[in-house]
């Protein structure tokens, strides 16, 4: 049961409106966590604005996987069926690629090594070692891309920490978490 309110329409503050109704078009629906983090135009906006920003990161492949990994350590059950239900749909991820990206992996190798980085940062709070950094750098990641898979980290964890806090209820299909699977 949420643990805080999920706004109708006629609730969202006139700052948050904009931001939320195309996020509706967009997804066809309003999800329950948006609705409920439209509450704050400060926070929602400033969110959607670096999802938009980091949408051109990397692959859409590989962003997708580390929202999976990253909600996986965060333990956020409402962001893993969403990044399941998006690495399927949209990502086109199989099955078994989605299952290897909730333990923090990939078959693409260098998908592979930007989804370990991931977990590695979040598992660690970005006390990475040397070892972990260049495995990245060696298959061809840049600072850039490493700065961008940061950021997604970031951008994950903070959804992953409101959904957690919140618990809205969840409006995409359940999905089993890796340690289950």
């Amino acid at each position: 049961m949420s643990r805080t309110v999920v706004l109708t329409p006629e609730q969202v503050p006139a700052e948050s409106k904009q931001t939320l109704d195309t996020f509706t078009r967009n997804i066809g629906f309003t999800p329950n966590m948006m609705a409920a983090f439209a509450q704050s135009p400060i926070a929602f906006n400033a969110w959607a604005t670096l999802l938009g920003s980091l949408s051109k990161a990397l692959d859409v492949k590989t962003r997708d996987s580390i929202g999976l990994a990253v909600s996986e350590v965060n333990g956020c059950n409402y962001c893993l069926t969403v990044h399941s239900f998006t690495a399927e749909h949209m990502a086109k991820l199989l099955a078994d690629d989605i299952i290897l990206a909730h333990k923090g992996h990939a078959t693409d190798p260098k998908r592979d090594a930007a989804v370990q980085f991931a977990r590695k940062v979040v598992e660690t709070r970005g006390q990475v070692s040397d070892a972990d950094l260049k495995e990245v750098q060696d298959v061809g990641y840049t600072d850039a891309n490493i700065i961008e898979i940061i950021a997604l980290v970031a951008m994950y964890s903070l959804t992953n920490f409101f959904n957690n806090v919140f618990d809205p209820e969840k409006d995409f299909p359940f999905v089993t978490p890796a340690g289950s699977i």
